[in-house]
């Protein structure tokens, strides 16, 4: 990082550890996360002078560390969450790789896939419990990831799947990935909109990447043993807490980041998303809309129209 941004340095090449592998990144995907390491800020475990940014990517093996399974070797093409992803070369745990689907799928855009589905998976299925004939809200859901969470939702037969964007021109691209409902939650009719859309029950999942001022409302619009995931915090990460309609309602509240979660947590997370989502990503039913692509010295443009709310979708680099 320096005074006018990143900046695009050679450093030496990193090499696998024990149960790691070297990837030649081929496309980068663009995360919110990014912008607070980029701009010098500890994000977990990343951050400070010298980090290299970037959470995800794809491209091919090169080379496996020790204790790395035989079916995973030199030029097999993956995707991956990532650390230091911002880069030519860099290495992963072995259990976070996701095969590229042999369906010409373009490296940019299986980029933007891992973060975006892992995350999804975990909220929705595994902490979310949405299946066949429940209802789900996803807050922040015209960004990539929420974008994902109203596929997946779909995919798993979920019947009533409720979008929120303060962005009228989104909201109305939310139906393309499976929203049977677009909320706008500045209005402030949005809770009553969301209750009119579930009979007045509230919903059974949400999946919040907002939270700060909207956590109290969103625990309104909440079913009696309802769930709710909180995935990210773009609104803020204090904020009043309604305990009495929480308890009242008796939801499941759950806290989710892979910050800290170890390399076997995630490891199963990559399994479970592989065995119930796979055959979707295979056949091009579970997608993102690729707004922008990058060259990598081009990064600090990138960064501004990503902290600007200028796309709709995901960006990539390529390096």
């Amino acid at each position: 990082m320096a005074e006018g941004g990143l900046v695009v340095r050679e450093v030496p090449d990193p090499r696998p550890g024990p149960g790691q592998v070297l990837i030649r990144l081929r496309a980068i995907g663009l995360n919110r996360a990014d912008l607070g390491v980029a701009s010098g800020h500890k994000h977990g475990n990343q951050g400070g002078p010298g980090t290299i940014p970037g959470i995800e990517g794809a491209g091919e093996v090169v080379e496996v560390g020790q204790d790395v399974p035989s079916h995973i070797a030199p030029g097999m093409r993956v995707m991956a969450s990532i650390s230091g992803s911002y880069a030519e070369y860099c290495t992963a745990d072995w259990g976070r790789l996701f095969p590229v689907p042999s369906n010409n799928m373009p490296w940019e855009v299986a980029a933007t896939l891992p973060i975006a589905l892992q995350t999804m998976h975990d909220a929705v299925v595994t902490h979310g419990h949405c299946g066949p004939g429940r209802s789900i809200l996803i807050q922040g859901a015209s960004s990539g990831v929420g974008l994902m969470g109203l596929q997946v939702a779909k995919l798993l037969g979920a019947t009533t799947v409720i979008g929120t964007s303060t962005n009228a021109e989104r909201r109305a691209r939310l139906a393309a990935f499976g929203a049977t409902h677009a909320v706008d939650t500045s209005d402030p009719r949005w809770v009553d909109q969301v209750l009119e859309a579930t009979g007045g029950r509230g919903v059974d999942t949400v999946v919040d990447m907002i939270s700060g001022p909207l956590v109290s409302p969103t625990l309104r619009v909440t079913a009696v043993l309802g769930r709710i995931v909180n995935v990210g915090r773009l609104g803020g990460t204090v904020a009043e807490f309604d305990f009495d309609t929480h308890a009242a309602r008796r939801i499941t509240y759950v806290g989710v980041t892979f910050r800290t979660r170890s390399a076997e947590e995630v490891a199963e997370i990559v399994r479970r998303t592989r065995a119930d989502l796979w055959e979707a990503v295979e056949a091009g039913n579970l997608t993102l809309p690729l707004d922008r692509t990058y060259k990598l010295d081009e990064v600090n443009e990138a960064l501004a129209r990503m902290k600007a709310n200028q796309h709709f979708g995901k960006l990539a680099l390529i390096p």
